[in-house]
């Protein structure tokens, strides 16, 4: 293929992922956003019973239980001439590591708001990933159906605590009970909105859009007036949307609508078509694999989606979606070339050949054959434990892409099984699990538990539910004597003889990552900032590369 072509087909993507707080209306919006996009043909509400009215990117058992997401999950559709990418990310703060791995397979995020809870603690942690990321953001401000929050307060708190010129694209017509619609700042075209009648079971469809001057009859009072007036006030006081503001970062257009009641979601996807980027050039090294001889010195470069030879890289790897299969998906984002089915890809960090026979693409855990694939795509590479997160692919495999760390966990926990005649397995299984991110894996030096670190005490109970779903272990976490794990490098001028005399002297608190990288682990912050002190040609490092 062309590089004219391949350019083309890169410009008809559009990978995004969508953030919120816990309960902002993230995975109704996601179902529904598929819904609009004619991927499904009825969206099943989150706490509906029922397997099969389980929303679709809720797959994972203790998701369904809880109606919680704690996974990232793709999902692939075409809609209106372009293939999307969405990317559903776990909203609760314990699972901030995959979230942030997830948003760098993204090149535009959809920050969900709760109409009248306006920005929440994990909004802000998640922005702050976006813009870290450079990722441009498209505010949608759920949940209209409800009691909200003044319009133009929301908007100045947008201004304010993140910093972003709020761009309102529509403007709503009162909230809850008293939601009438809403209406398009820059045509004045006005959306109605159909109340669901009580007691039905269906939702109604809301009324075809029209001119605001000939909305009359969807107004009680005095309420058109007073929402020209709004109207006219908006114009003047914030700007208009530029879509070169927005891709810089410095802008976002603001929506609104309810995700329960599929109101607003057609002009959200359309929003996400129009202005979401497509594959953008990513930073890279060209470098050898760890054991060549002779290497030459790694060299800086830059990927373009248009490129003819095919890289990406792994920011995800899910075991057990199909429980019938002891299965094993990498999900890999195309960075640049036309991938066919059957090619063989090679591993940058090892150097080992891999022929993709059996690609995915997702539709949460459903699954298609992928015949092929271009830069921005998100497809899954079935394999047995070959690929794990950070691993970069390309056909030379010489192509390194980076900004995929594991971050230090906060929790750290004993952990062994119930019958020891299953510790073998356990090990296992714990392996697999931190080669997944779920959690974070370390082996003391001395002794024989293991030790298992985590961001949040929700990820330790996930993991126990995995362990005796998806292995049939029966296993018991206890406190450990530790309070933080630190991966430990030599300081500048420093040498490997300067990090074996430090592991010499500290071997009772050192431990081995599952890449069999040193960790110290500490009693205390106190005692990390202690040892610190005393050991200046040590660093003790809060993240570390992954891959």
């Amino acid at each position: 293929m062309s590089q004219a072509s391949l350019a083309q087909e890169a410009s008809r993507r559009r990978t995004f992922a969508i953030i919120a707080h816990p309960d902002a209306g993230k995975t109704t919006l996601t179902e529904h956003i598929l819904l609009a996009g004619g991927a499904i043909r009825a969206a099943g509400a989150v706490r509906a019973r029922g397997e099969n009215r389980r929303t679709r990117s809720d797959w994972m058992k203790i998701e369904k239980e809880r109606g919680i997401s704690v996974s990232a999950s793709v999902m692939t559709f075409e809609h209106d001439g372009k293939r999307f990418n969405l990317l559903d990310t776990p909203g609760h703060e314990d699972f901030s590591e995959d979230t942030y791995r997830t948003l760098t397979a993204a090149d535009c995020a959809i920050m969900v708001l709760d109409a009248a809870k306006g920005i929440e603690p994990q909004t802000l942690k998640l922005f702050e990933v976006c813009r870290l990321r450079d990722i441009p953001i498209i505010t949608f401000i759920n949940k209209l159906d409800r009691e909200a929050q003044d319009p133009m307060a929301l908007l100045d708190e947008i201004a304010s605590r993140l910093q972003l010129d709020p761009a309102p694209i529509w403007w709503p017509a009162e909230s809850g009970n008293r939601l009438r619609g809403m209406v398009e700042v820059a045509t004045g075209t006005f959306q109605p909105y159909a109340r669901k009648p009580a007691g039905s079971a269906d939702e109604p469809d809301h009324p075809e859009a029209l001119p605001l001057d000939q909305a009359g009859r969807y107004f009680e009072g005095d309420e058109q007036a007073a929402l020209n007036d709004a109207l006219e006030l908006v114009r003047e006081g914030y700007p208009t949307f530029d879509v070169n503001a927005f891709l810089e970062g410095h802008m976002t257009p603001v929506l609104w609508g309810s995700a329960l009641r599929h109101f607003g979601i057609e002009a959200l996807l359309r929003a996400i078509g129009d202005w979401a980027p497509s594959p953008k050039a990513l930073k890279a090294q060209k470098a050898a694999p760890p054991e060549t001889r002779n290497a030459p010195a790694p060299e800086d470069i830059i990927v373009q989606p248009g490129e003819e030879q095919v890289t990406g890289f792994v920011f995800k790897v899910q075991a057990n979606m199909d429980p019938n299969h002891r299965d094993r998906i990498a999900m890999f984002r195309m960075a640049s070339g036309s991938f066919k089915r059957g090619m063989k890809l090679k591993v940058q960090n090892t150097g080992k050949s891999l022929s993709v026979n059996a690609p995915i693409m997702f539709f949460a855990s459903d699954r298609e054959l992928a015949e092929e694939a271009h830069a921005g795509d998100v497809m899954g590479i079935p394999n047995h434990g070959v690929l794990r997160v950070g691993d970069s692919l390309s056909e030379s495999g010489m192509v390194r892409f980076q900004g995929l760390p594991n971050f230090a966990p906060e929790i750290l926990q004993r952990v062994r099984v119930k019958d020891p005649l299953k510790a073998k397995h356990l090990k296992k299984a714990l392996e697999g699990l931190a080669e997944e991110g779920v959690t974070q894996l370390f082996r003391p030096e001395l002794g024989a538990d293991f030790i298992v670190g985590a961001v949040g005490q929700l990820q330790f109970e996930v993991m126990a539910d995995r362990l005796g779903e998806e292995y049939g272990l029966d296993v018991i976490f206890e406190p450990s004597p530790y309070a933080e794990a630190r991966w430990i490098a030599p300081a500048e001028g420093a040498g490997k003889a300067d990090v074996e005399d430090f592991t010499g002297k500290y071997r009772p608190q050192m431990a081995v990552d599952i890449d069999q990288n040193p960790v110290f682990l500490a009693k205390s912050s106190w005692e990390t900032g202690y040892v610190g002190e005393r050991f200046p040609r040590i660093r003790f490092l809060k993240t570390r590369e992954r891959g």
